[in-house]
């Protein structure tokens, strides 16, 4: 299936510090106990062929049922779980983003990206040298650790604004990100796109800065400033230089409708803009996925092999650019949509169904409030645990909805069960399940925390854990421990995805060259 070249879904309904530990190589991560939630946005179309895995524990079969009840007509179990995968002498892969981190290690490996150590960095600004250090993270990653001196620039926005900061091609380029993808694909996207400047990676990024004694910033908010209508000329040209090499097409409004409208193939509209662009407007059905994030991450997006993928973008730099990676990666229908849309804000999440939503088993933050005060009610709290651990309702447990019979056994039940959640929704969603496994009266808090904070009710942080968190995989700097040795083990990790993937087999990575202008040979 996954070398035939049709459309096939490749998902892993284990939580995801497991799926985290081995698993397929092209699967995505979408937990059973947030399958809901997270499954029909990266897998739209209800007639794609899809094959679920799991650890041969009957998850994939729980979420085959959901798929099923709620209109998908395709769908497959992958018989014997993951181990049965290993023992045919297949491949199994640890992390998460795998192709697309063994995709920037494959770049910097056939394109011989430049890049500059952290020593070396930090004795430039030491220097006073002519050089601007571009972040091209996120904003709030970008906020909450940096190099100094640093500004940000998105992995997309780099070809469209970074000639705004750097105007002289005297000035040295150095883009960076937490590790290695963002800053050797970003500064390969300014290579590619002919910027005449000298461009190089930070090896290692931030982890690399920190791992060689040096203190990053912390709390910074310097912004990458609006291209002029020159700047804007010259990326515009030059991104779409590098696309046309790479095959990218574009496409009009057209077009688009009509492949909304074909129920054959799966069809992605992704606005790859800044999200505060998206939010101010936006074509309508598009999903934000701001175009560095989307190649750092196709896998929390791209749900569907062989689907046809749009990029929105009114000013065709950021989502040329992301196209012309998208190509190299393997994704062979790719396509610019160069407008914009008058649909404002964030739309609502679309959501799969359970049988018994609970919507009658609803309980408000002031009954909850009057409950806990008489000590008649307890409280567990199924958001993300990171989430959990930041802030909670006072006395709520941490568990996990697919394992909540083992929770309940660590967890003294005291009067009402009441559930909870980020917004309430996935409390809500699991209402039935829990009743079917206590003889306590089971409610669930509408709203869910966030009901809680906009009743000018207190949280906590005090930490009561009823499972342990496999929720999530936490990055290296998140970790209890270590630090230093989580950074090295996550970089040599990195380092070591190319072997490995050619083993596999099943991503073929391609390359292609823009033809460079003059100024910058």
């Amino acid at each position: 299936m996954i070398a035939d070249g049709g459309e096939l879904a490749l998902v892993d309904v284990r939580e995801e510090l497991i799926f985290s530990q081995s698993h397929l190589l092209l699967a995505r991560s979408v937990p059973l106990s947030r399958f809901e939630l997270n499954f029909p946005a990266l897998v739209p179309r209800r007639a794609t062929r899809i094959v679920l895995c799991d650890d041969d524990d009957g998850l994939a079969v729980q979420a085959a049922t959901v798929l099923s009840r709620n209109g998908y007509s395709n769908v497959q179990v992958l018989a014997g779980g993951i181990a049965a995968w290993a023992a045919a002498g297949f491949e199994l892969f640890s992390g998460v983003n795998v192709p697309s981190k063994a995709f920037g290690e494959y770049i910097e490996h056939v394109e011989d990206t430049p890049n500059i150590t952290a020593p070396e960095l930090e004795r430039l600004i030491r220097d006073g040298a002519d050089l601007v250090v571009l972040d091209s993270r996120p904003f709030d990653e970008y906020s909450r650790v940096s190099i100094p001196t640093a500004t940000n620039v998105p992995g997309a926005e780099l070809v469209l604004r970074a000639r705004e900061i750097a105007p002289s091609p005297a000035t040295i380029v150095v883009v960076n990100c937490a590790g290695r993808t963002r800053s050797i694909i970003g500064a390969q996207s300014l290579i590619n796109a002919g910027l005449p400047n000298k461009v190089m990676a930070l090896r290692n990024g931030t982890m690399g800065w920190s791992l060689a004694g040096f203190t990053c910033d912390s709390g910074k908010n310097r912004r990458a400033p609006a291209a002029s209508a020159k700047t804007l000329e010259w990326a515009q040209q030059a991104a779409w230089r590098v696309a046309q090499a790479c095959g990218v097409k574009r496409i009009d409004r057209a077009a688009v409708e009509q492949w909304r409208k074909d129920e054959t193939r799966t069809l992605y509209l992704f606005d790859v803009r800044d999200p505060g662009e998206y939010e101010a407007g936006h074509v309508l059905g598009t999903r934000s996925a701001p175009g560095g994030q989307l190649v750092q991450a196709t896998d929390q997006y791209i749900g569907t092999l062989g689907a046809r993928i749009v990029l929105v973008d009114e000013a065709e730099v950021r989502a040329a650019m992301t196209g012309s990676w998208l190509r190299q990666m393997g994704f062979a229908d790719v396509f610019v949509l160069a407008e914009n849309g008058s649909e404002t804000g964030w739309p609502p999440a679309p959501m799969l169904e359970v049988d018994s939503p609970g919507l009658d088993a609803a309980i408000n933050a002031a009954a909850l409030s009057e409950f806990l005060a008489r000590d008649a009610a307890t409280v567990i709290d199924l958001s993300l645990s990171r989430n959990y651990l930041h802030k909670h309702i006072p006395g709520a447990w941490f568990a996990i909805r697919t394992r909540l019979a083992r929770a309940l056994e660590r967890i003294p039940l005291r009067g009402t069960l009441v559930l909870s959640s980020e917004d309430g929704t996935l409390a809500r969603l699991a209402v039935a399940e829990a009743a079917s496994l206590t003889d306590k009266p089971v409610r669930y808090l509408s709203g869910g925390n966030s009901a809680w904070h906009a009743a000018g009710q207190a949280f906590s942080a005090e930490a009561k854990m009823a499972d342990d968190a496999v929720d999530q995989w936490r990055k290296p700097y998140e970790r209890a421990g270590d630090v230093k040795a989580a950074m090295q083990d996550y970089l040599a990790w990195e380092v070591d995805l190319l072997p490995r993937i050619a083993r596999d087999g099943s991503l073929q990575f391609g390359r292609f060259k823009p033809q460079l202008p003059r100024e910058a040979r």
